[in-house]
């Protein structure tokens, strides 16, 4: 899921248009142009249009979406793109389209001429279930009977698979593939994986894109990662040298260009998604695919979680605090606090009760504390923090205890420095604790001046002078 908002592109797009985004991709070499779905499958492109990549029929820029009629009724199942750019689009009944640069033969029609509007390559009546572009060569999955790989346009490295590195002006059968089901492309190299989980790769090779462990391009696909599990997914991009995949474990693999490095051989990662390939080590970081829009009426686990605290409608307990309720549900508890796991594991009473009376502890702590496990965040004044602080610190939540200690830090003052002081030192908290002593002797003569530094007891103002003065804080 991305959310188009974080784009600039999409920036010229009211609430409305964005509202109606399902599926986006912005392209171009720096970002310039961009494509978009709607929820009711219609397509609409903006940007600078250079070599016709819009499809529009001309190559006039446009900062306000354009409408591409020839796609009304029809569904979009597969769109890539080139460094042109040049376009290719699948459709759900198969069919293909292809627009944009065309210097090199890449949109298939036996032509070098710039492609304003889209032309459908000759693949003999084959329908097309996915599309790759490299970049400036294009490949094609087929979806009926056979299922076969396509190729054509640039050619210098082998990447059109021919076994040749002559440019191929119409599509061509690339052979020594089995069943096909993922097709992807690098800059000149490509990445094919079959029904059976067998990864093939041919093409460029001068980073190690093709995983081979050595440099040498490959006018044929050659299997790859032969020793590793079933691989499932496979990915490349056009502006990049880099290759990634994921086996059948969820294991991510990674190699080619990467920040720099040339990794021959698939090199294991610590991700669990592929994108993450592409955002981290590729250059330029990129989104190699047609991704899927996140609207604000999705909601995460997260979201969920902290929109069900304090509801009364899914709750199955409440604690009551100063004559006050809160609403929570027992599972939440267990899942997120060592000190409800043990509660409701053993045969306490509280374990049978609806409501659990809290007398040790006020209403906005106690709140905030489960509120915290819901939403792992706290919003507390730092006069309030130290209660939190102490709960914290009875419950072993040692994560909540830096949390209050950063709201406090936060929060101090004159007024409160010797008090948050003294609350530091009874709760053993001991970075806090130099924090506000550092703070009470660098402002040594206001904080002695306040009501709280005369209200501690002895032993602690004792001890607090005899540290001051080690500090160098009563020297003349």
């Amino acid at each position: 899921m991305v959310d188009v908002r974080k784009w600039p592109m999409f920036s010229l797009l009211s609430l409305e248009e964005r509202t109606m985004v399902r599926q986006a991709c912005v392209f171009g070499s720096t970002g310039n142009e961009a494509i978009y779905i709607t929820h009711t499958n219609e397509v609409f492109v903006l940007g600078l249009n250079y070599s016709g990549c819009l499809g529009t029929g001309d190559s006039v820029s446009t900062v306000v979406p354009r409408k591409l009629d020839f796609l009304q009724g029809k569904k979009v199942i597969s769109l890539s793109y080139g460094s042109g750019p040049h376009i290719l689009l699948a459709t759900e009944d198969g069919q293909l389209f292809a627009w944009g640069h065309n210097g090199y033969s890449q949109l298939g029609n036996g032509t070098t001429n710039q492609g304003l509007s889209p032309v459908t390559p000759n693949l003999l009546n084959k329908k097309v279930k996915e599309v790759a572009c490299g970049s400036h060569h294009s490949m094609v999955l087929t979806q009926d009977g056979d299922v076969n790989v396509f190729a054509w346009g640039y050619n210098n490295c082998g990447q059109i698979g021919s076994g040749s590195t002559a440019n191929q002006p119409y599509p061509r059968k690339v052979t020594g593939l089995l069943q096909g089901k993922i097709i992807v492309s690098g800059y000149g190299h490509c990445l094919a994986l079959t029904d059976e989980g067998l990864l093939y790769a041919w093409g460029a090779n001068t980073y190690g894109q093709l995983g081979t462990g050595n440099k040498s391009n490959h006018l044929s696909p050659v299997q790859i990662m032969a020793d590793k599990e079933r691989t499932v997914e496979v990915a490349a991009c056009h502006s990049t040298n880099t290759s990634a995949a994921k086996t059948q474990s969820g294991q991510v693999y990674m190699w080619g260009h990467c920040r720099g490095q040339c990794i021959v051989l698939p090199h294991l990662t610590h991700f669990s998604n592929i994108d993450d390939v592409f955002a981290c080590f590729a250059t330029p970081s990129v989104m190699w695919r047609l991704m899927s829009v996140e609207h604000d009426d999705f909601l995460t686990v997260t979201q969920a979680l902290r929109r069900e605290f304090d509801s009364p409608e899914t709750s199955d307990l409440k604690f009551s605090i100063d004559g006050k309720y809160v609403h929570v549900h027992k599972a939440v508890l267990k899942i997120r606090c060592e000190h409800f796991r043990s509660m409701f594991r053993s045969q306490w009473t509280e374990d049978q009760q609806m409501v659990i009376e809290i007398d040790q502890f006020s209403y906005p702590v106690y709140r905030a504390f489960l509120q915290f496990l819901y939403t792992d965040t706290v919003d507390l004044p730092p006069e309030d923090a130290i209660g939190l602080l102490d709960l914290a610190t009875s419950y072993c939540e040692n994560r909540l205890k830096c949390m209050c200690q950063q709201i406090i830090k936060k929060g101090i003052t004159v007024e409160n420095a010797f008090t948050l002081l003294s609350a530091a030192i009874q709760y053993d908290a001991e970075d806090l604790e130099e924090f506000c002593f550092r703070f009470c002797v660098n402002h040594l003569t206001q904080v002695t001046q306040t009501v709280a530094f005369w209200q501690v007891d002895g032993a602690m103002l004792k001890e607090f002078i005899s540290r001051a003065s080690h500090y160098g804080a009563f020297k003349n």
